[in-house]
């Protein structure tokens, strides 16, 4: 058997825990392969709304096992918090998730180092959620963290002593004021906690389940517009947030992924500093906004909002080998007399692109934008693609055309019983 991506293809936020919910039952395993608690997935059944920020989102289906991969980071304070909000809820955490022992983890001193950074970074804010990612993924890299199978080594104090010391370095430094005592109890008291659940070497743990014949789904967090190496650097994320990331961040070969659907919005939306070309400062703005409800699920930050980026998004189909796609909030569309989508960029120069330019940072670009007819109806009551508005179609087949990629799942509400599949999951 194989592994299949699920991925963002946007700026993040694109509703990737609903879908992976949805997903869940096709599957054995769900794998998160990068990524902290600066990712916010939220899924909604049963008229509760769940908010996941670094457990799997097939945590929810009991005889699916959840793995935390080692390309991801790992903070055992908000972790605790999350286990037992799930907890409360009769979900066994303890017996469904399995932890790598070779994730990275985020000291209290890497929140710190996030905020001293940002705040010396001045107006060139890049927008970080202040969780610690970046200074602990510097960590990794520099080869001097401390990872999750550290906390059953008897000397861990000593390690985390000696890596808190560079850090405070750090921050003396830059002269930055802090409080540490607090938030080192609650840590210690939180990888006390941790120590109680599976941490093994997951690489063994979903090459096996491949070996065994088992579907497993690795859940990607943020989006590919994010990516360190792909997305708009410097303003993107800590970590590879594409389908290359899967083989780092889980351990498994290039030819063991099979399909990768990727996630995008039927409009755009984007968290924090960083160009975003179809970025509306107008009234059309705010009513995607509120009829969004786009609210940053992790820093409870507005989302800034925009027309359908389609250079942006077929950049992201071609890094990332898409096979098929699934659109989200079709609904929140609803109430348009025109749907836009930019088509092309324009440079300061008036020459034309559709081709994502170096320097998308550094100057404003122009869009030129495609109008397609608006299906003005609710689309509440709508359980398949032959119940849909003939503009909704248009709409998603004028996308098919241009991504060459087919729509297999539309969302048209919170819910997971909100999802039209264009075919059963099983034929996914």
């Amino acid at each position: 058997m194989s592994v299949d991506v699920l991925l963002g293809l946007q700026w993040g936020d694109e509703g990737k825990g609903k879908i992976v919910d949805a997903m869940a039952p096709a599957y054995g395993m769900v794998a998160r392969f990068q990524g902290g608690p600066n990712a916010g997935h939220t899924l909604e059944f049963d008229g509760i709304k769940h908010v996941l920020h670094q457990i799997p989102s097939g945590i929810f289906r009991k005889d699916i096992k959840n793995v935390i991969g080692n390309g991801v980071v790992l903070d055992p304070i908000i972790f605790k918090a999350e286990v037992e909000a799930l907890e409360a809820r009769q979900v066994d955490v303890p017996g469904n998730l399995y932890i790598s022992n070779k994730a990275q983890l985020i000291l209290p001193t890497h929140g710190l180092l996030d905020a001293c950074y940002e705040q010396a970074k001045g107006n060139q804010k890049i927008g970080s959620t202040l969780k610690g990612i970046g200074p602990t993924y510097q960590d990794k890299i520099a080869r001097m963290g401390l990872r999750v199978g550290d906390i059953l080594q008897e000397n861990f104090e000593q390690q985390y002593g000696a890596l808190v010391a560079k850090h405070q370095r750090i921050l003396n430094y830059y002269q930055f004021s802090y409080q540490l005592a607090e938030k080192e109890q609650q840590f210690f008291e939180a990888v006390e906690y941790l120590r109680r659940f599976k941490i093994t070497d997951t690489t063994y743990l979903v090459n096996g389940a491949i070996d065994q014949g088992i579907k497993v789904l690795a859940e990607g967090a943020q989006g590919s517009m994010l990516d360190v190496d792909f997305g708009s650097y410097p303003f993107v994320t800590s970590s590879n947030t594409m389908v290359a990331g899967v083989c780092s961040g889980l351990g498994v070969a290039p030819s063991k992924i099979d399909q990768v659907y990727g996630i995008f919005k039927a409009y755009c939306t984007r968290v924090g500093s960083g160009p975003f070309p179809t970025e509306l400062h107008d009234d059309v703005g705010e009513k995607l906004r509120v009829v969004g409800n786009e609210i940053g699920a992790t820093t409870g930050r507005p989302r800034r909002c925009g027309w359908l980026d389609l250079p942006a998004l077929k950049y992201a189909i071609m890094i990332n080998g898409v096979t098929r796609l699934f659109m989200m909030k079709a609904d929140v569309l609803n109430d348009f007399d025109e749907i836009k989508v930019c088509t092309h960029y324009t440079l300061p120069d008036s020459t034309v692109v559709d081709e994502l330019p170096y320097d998308m940072n550094l100057q404003q670009l122009g869009c030129e934008y495609q109008s397609i007819p608006g299906w003005k109806q609710e689309l509440e009551g709508v359980m398949e693609f032959s119940q849909m508005p003939n503009e909704l179609l248009g709409y998603l087949e004028y996308l098919e055309r241009q991504t060459g990629v087919p729509i297999g799942i539309v969302s048209v509400g919170p819910d997971r019983t909100q999802t039209i599949y264009r075919q059963e999951i099983s034929a996914l």
